[in-house]
C-alpha cells in the first residue's frame, strides 16, 4: 500500500473531535481507572519508568501528569556542543535548507515562510540556513529543552489541521508540518536568531510553555501572537522550554549566520536520539 493510500483515512477523520475527546480524558482525574489506563499505556508502549523522577504510576492523578512526567537528575547529561538535541525521539529529517524551502519526505519539501505562519520577515535568516526535524513517538520523554542559550523573542500560535506526524504520514501528507497546528517560539541566541516550531498532531490534546503555560486550547480559529520585546526571558541551553500533552514532533530552525555549521555525523533520519546529545556546532 501506498503512503498516500495509507493516509488517505486521515483526511475524512473528525480529528478536531478525536483531539478535543483524548484531551478530556487525558486530563481526568479518575483515581484507579486512570491508574489502569497509565499501566496500559507503559505495558503497550514499552515506557522506562526507570528513567522517572517519580516511578510509581499510582502517583500520577491524571494521564497528563503521567505523560509529562520529569526525568530524574542526570540521566540526560548534556554534551559540550554548541546545539544539543532538545529531546528524546527519532530523527525525521535535518539538513539544509534550500532556498526557504525544507526537506520533509521523498517527494515532498515546504517552506520555511509557510512553517513560521505566513511571515516572509521571520523566515528571511533561515533562508539558507538549517533544519532539523525531531518526533517523539509515543514513549518518549515530553518535555522540549534548550538546544543553546537563547532570549524569548515571539511566540505565534498558527492554527490549522492535526493529521497524524508519524513517518508514514510524514511520506503521504505534502506540506504535512506547516499544515498542522503549531507553536512558534523564536528566540535570539549567539548565532542570532532560531526557532523551535512545535508541531501539533491528531490526539495532541495541548501544548504548552515554561513561560505562557498551555498555548492551546484555546482554539480560536486564527493566528495569535505574543511579543516579549520589553521582558528579559533568557533560558539557558538544557533548560526546559515547553511540553506536549500527547505526543509529536519539533522543527528546529538554525540561521544562515551559523556558517560552518556540521550536524552530529552519527545523526541519520530514523535514529533514535536524546536529549541532551550533540545536534550541531561548527
Amino acid at each position: 500500500m501506498s503512503d498516500r493510500l495509507a493516509v488517505a483515512p486521515q483526511y475524512v477523520l473528525p480529528k478536531q473531535t478525536l483531539t478535543a475527546f483524548a484531551g478530556r480524558v487525558a486530563n481526568a482525574r479518575r483515581g484507579a481507572k486512570t491508574t489502569r489506563l497509565i499501566a496500559w499505556f507503559v505495558r503497550r508502549y514499552g515506557v522506562d519508568m526507570g528513567e522517572a523522577a517519580d516511578s510509581d504510576i499510582a502517583h500520577y492523578a491524571s494521564f497528563n501528569d503521567f505523560f509529562t512526567r520529569a526525568l530524574k537528575p542526570g540521566v540526560r547529561p548534556l554534551a559540550e556542543a554548541e546545539f544539543i538535541c532538545p529531546v528524546d525521539g527519532a530523527i525525521s529529517q535535518f539538513g539544509a535548507i534550500e532556498q526557504g524551502r525544507i526537506f520533509q519526505a521523498k517527494g515532498h519539501r515546504y517552506s520555511a515562510v509557510a512553517l513560521v505562519g505566513g511571515d516572509p520577515a521571520l523566515a528571511a535568516p533561515f533562508e539558507d540556513g538549517h533544519f532539523a526535524t525531531l518526533y517523539l513517538s509515543p514513549k518518549d520523554y515530553h518535555r522540549i529543552h534548550m538546544p543553546c542559550d537563547g532570549r524569548l523573542v515571539r511566540m505565534i500560535h498558527v492554527p490549522g489541521a492535526l493529521f497524524s506526524v508519524n513517518p508514514v504520514t510524514a511520506r503521504g501528507v505534502p506540506g504535512l508540518f506547516a499544515r498542522n497546528e503549531r507553536v512558534v517560539c523564536v528566540f535570539e541566541g549567539a548565532r542570532g536568531p532560531f526557532v523551535l516550531v512545535l508541531v501539533g498532531a491528531t490526539i495532541v490534546g495541548s501544548m504548552a510553555t515554561v513561560w505562557h503555560g498551555v498555548v492551546n486550547p484555546p482554539r480560536v480559529g486564527r493566528t495569535r501572537e505574543w511579543r516579549y520585546d520589553e521582558q528579559d526571558i533568557q533560558l539557558k541551553q538544557g533548560d526546559e522550554m515547553g511540553r506536549f500533552l500527547l505526543g509529536s514532533t519539533v522543527v528546529v530552525l538554525l540561521p544562515a549566520a551559523a556558517a560552518g555549521l556540521k550536524f552530529n555525523p552519527a545523526w541519520a533520519p530514523g535514529r533514535a536520539i536524546r536529549l541532551g546529545e550533540a545536534m550541531a556546532g561548527a
